[in-house]
């Protein structure tokens, strides 16, 4: 059928004849200046061969003739006129469009270099070679536009529905080909080793001023299955001074991030097995590695490609073959904004390190409840508990052993003994209030009521018998300890606005103290109201009326043990 028939045909029959007369039009223009890719290449390895100061640039211009073969075999495979029964020119051209820009992307890579190296060495030494050079660079990025038009290409027509019965149009519907860019769900699993946390950032945290690490060069990582995609990349970044490695896939490329710290991930979309796609979903996924950017690379310029992208979290989106000026700018802005963010993360790092330290600091003073009143801004904070009980314990005798020994062994004894009552009173439960000399005070029931206060202070002053006990044989010494209780009502407060404490005031208190007082050394004193509380669970032996000052007589009992 020639052109001319086809004119009177008419409907879809003509416009696909047409459609496929257009494509081949256009695959002839595409090998116009492909050929004059070749034959500059060709003789610029002629010349270079001949030429002992151009000899460095043969093994560049060996790629740019291979991507220059591989181009015209590329051309006259894609737009053959057997490829167009009954295909998908949508399809079609979107292939077009992708896989000939990966050589173009290597000759305007490999030129662009090789004119720079000859530049360097001084036009006027090769100017032949430059302008070869130079027409080879116009000749592919003629090629770049005329792969753009194919994106213009009209659709393709369908029948109108109503000639054909519906059943028809079902049965004869071929199975539709996957999108390009489809990404299987879920993607692969890759098992990611994290690595430590670095940062080139020093925060002086009470000035507030950053030192950046700038002896510390950034390290890139290239993501392309294309060798001369990754060479040609790797080298560009390189001569701007980055640390670059490469990754030929995405399985690889996700083992390197996970034992690396990088700064900048460029990750090509078109890979097999793993696509750029798939990366990125599980970069973003993970919490750490989320913070490393991505910047998305790909042979065509899709708008649908770049928002999926944006929108998966990638940081910014570059076209092959690139623009050395664009690719610059880019890398340069995604550094500065990591840069920025890892400042103020660590930033907040250092400023919550600090608070965490305070916070602990707080909780030496304070019980956690009173401490969390007083951060919410609570200025009096003062409380009647109606029910507590008070321990009071002394060393007897200590005053005197002072006298005798330094001052840091004596500090050294004392805390050795009083660590042992903070793990016990941890263990219980119970608040410490605080320590006044070689005098120990804590509570039971303060600040958070607790019905068996008054049996868990009785568990705790015969367990501190026992660790006086140990640390006697222990350490060889012969120390005792006067314990007292007693149970009844208080009031807890905080006094102070700097050197603020959690105190205790009230009768109970003073009681609790003079059960201590006048107690038996190595023994636990109880009043009354603590006996009443206890009785049924421990063994107490009564002692008798004791005169006790301020009070008069007073009925005690030493405590010897639990039933």
């Amino acid at each position: 059928m020639s052109v001319l028939e086809t004119g009177g045909l008419g409907g879809a029959m003509g416009e696909e004849l047409g459609r496929e007369f257009e494509l081949v039009d256009k695959g002839l223009d595409l090998l116009t200046p492909t050929s004059t890719i070749i034959a500059y290449t060709e003789m610029l390895l002629e010349y270079a061969n001949n030429n002992v100061a151009c000899q460095g640039l043969i093994p560049d211009f060996n790629k740019m003739l291979t991507a220059g073969d591989q181009l015209s075999s590329l051309i006259t495979e894609l737009f053959s006129k057997k490829n167009y029964g009954n295909v998908d020119f949508e399809a079609l051209s979107f292939q077009i469009r992708h896989d000939l820009r990966t050589p173009i992307n290597a000759i305007l890579g490999y030129g662009e270099m090789s004119l720079e190296e000859l530049e360097d060495m001084g036009e006027e030494t090769h100017p032949e070679a430059c302008v070869d050079l130079q027409k080879i660079l116009n000749s592919a990025r003629r090629l770049l536009t005329l792969i753009s038009d194919l994106s213009y290409l009209p659709p393709k027509v369908e029948p109108p529905p109503q000639k054909k019965p519906e059943p028809e149009l079902k049965s004869s519907n071929t199975q539709k080909e996957p999108e390009v860019h489809t990404i299987p769900n879920p993607a692969p699993k890759v098992d990611l080793v994290k690595p430590p946390p670095a940062s080139s950032l020093n925060i002086d945290v009470q000035s507030g001023e950053f030192q950046v690490d700038l002896a510390r060069k950034q390290s890139l990582l290239v993501v392309d299955d294309k060798d001369n995609n990754r060479d040609l990349l790797s080298r560009r970044l390189k001569k701007q001074g980055f640390e670059v490695e490469e990754a030929e896939n995405g399985q690889q490329a996700l083992q390197m991030i996970g034992g690396k710290n990088f700064d900048l991930v460029l990750l090509d979309i078109i890979m097999p097995e793993m696509n750029g796609y798939q990366v990125l979903e599980i970069l973003k996924a993970d919490k750490e590695l989320s913070r490393i950017p991505v910047i998305m690379i790909s042979a065509l310029d899709e708008i649908e490609s770049v928002v999926r992208c944006i929108e998966m979290g990638a940081e910014d989106y570059l076209q092959k073959p690139f623009n050395q000026v664009i690719l610059n700018a880019k890398i340069s802005a995604t550094l500065d904004r990591k840069r920025l963010r890892d400042r103020e993360r660590d930033f907040l790092k250092k400023i919550q390190d600090e608070q965490e330290k305070s916070e602990k600091l707080l909780l030496n003073i304070l019980p956690q409840p009173i401490a969390e009143r007083l951060k919410k801004g609570e200025s009096t904070i003062a409380d009647s508990f109606p029910d507590v009980t008070v321990l009071f314990s002394d060393l007897v005798g200590f005053t005197e052993l002072s006298t005798g020994i330094s001052a840091s062994d004596l500090v050294e004894k004392l805390n050795q003994i009083f660590l042992a009552f903070d793990r016990l009173t941890e263990k219980h439960g119970l608040e410490k209030i605080k320590t006044i000399g070689d005098a120990y005070m804590l509570v039971g029931g303060v600040p958070t009521a607790c019905p068996e206060h008054a049996e868990i202070v009785a568990d705790m002053a015969l367990e501190m018998l026992e660790e006086i006990h140990l640390l006697n044989e222990k350490n060889d010494e012969n120390f005792k300890i006067r314990v007292g209780i007693h149970t009844g009502p208080i009031v807890a407060g905080i006094i102070g606005k700097k050197k603020f404490i959690y105190d205790l005031w009230g009768d109970t208190v003073n009681i609790a103290s003079r059960m201590e007082s006048q107690g038996i050394p190595n023994c636990v004193q109880v009043s009354e109201s603590t006996y009443q509380r206890i009785k049924d669970k421990f063994i107490l032996e009564h002692r008798g009326p004791i005169e006790v000052k301020g009070k008069g007589k007073m009925v005690t009992y030493l405590l010897k043990g639990r039933k």
